[in-house]
C-alpha cells in the first residue's frame, strides 16, 4: 500500500470555511487537520470505532490532543484547491504528533501540528499507544509503505 494514498489528502476551500472578509477563517485550519487525521486512519484501514468514542462505546485508550499549533503563509479563498500532506511521528511509546503541510496549486499556504497522548479512557492514566496507531505510525515512516492488518 502506497503511503501517499493515506498521507496526502485533497479538498477544496468552501464558502462556509471563509469569514466576512472572504478568506479562510483561522480555526478552520485545525478543523481540517483533524479531518485529515481521521481520513488518513480510515484510508489506512483503521475504523473510527477503534480510535474515537461513540454513543455507548468508548475505546479503552483515548488519544486526546494535548498541543496544537497553526501557521499561515498565504490567504485561502473559496474555490482554492488544497493538498494536505500528513507527517505522523511517534515521540515516545505513548505519544505521537502529526504535522500537516497545506499547499494550494503548488504553493505552501499553511502548516499545522497536533500532538496526541495515549491515556486510559476510564482512569486517565498514561498508556502505550494502541496497536492500530502504532501500525499507522510505522507504515507512515516507511517510504514504500506496508500492508495494514
Amino acid at each position: 500500500m502506497n503511503p501517499e494514498t493515506w498521507l496526502l489528502l485533497c479538498r477544496t476551500v468552501r464558502f462556509g470555511d471563509t469569514d466576512a472578509a472572504g478568506v479562510m477563517h483561522f480555526p478552520q485550519l485545525l478543523h481540517w487537520c483533524h479531518e485529515a487525521y481521521e481520513e488518513s486512519l480510515e484510508r489506512f484501514g483503521i475504523a473510527a470505532a477503534e480510535v474515537f468514542p461513540r454513543p455507548g462505546s468508548m475505546p479503552e485508550i483515548a488519544l486526546p490532543i494535548v498541543h496544537c499549533s497553526a501557521d499561515f503563509f498565504k490567504p485561502l479563498v473559496c474555490g482554492d484547491p488544497l493538498a494536505i500532506a500528513l507527517e505522523p511521528q511517534r515521540l515516545d511509546p505513548g505519544c505521537f504528533e502529526v504535522r500537516y503541510r497545506f499547499s494550494s496549486n503548488g504553493t505552501r499556504v499553511a502548516e499545522g501540528l497536533t500532538r496526541h497522548l495515549a491515556i486510559s479512557s476510564s482512569g486517565r492514566a498514561r498508556r502505550e499507544l494502541p496497536s492500530a496507531i502504532n501500525r499507522w505510525l510505522e507504515a507512515s515512516s516507511l517510504k514504500s509503505g506496508v500492508q495494514p492488518l
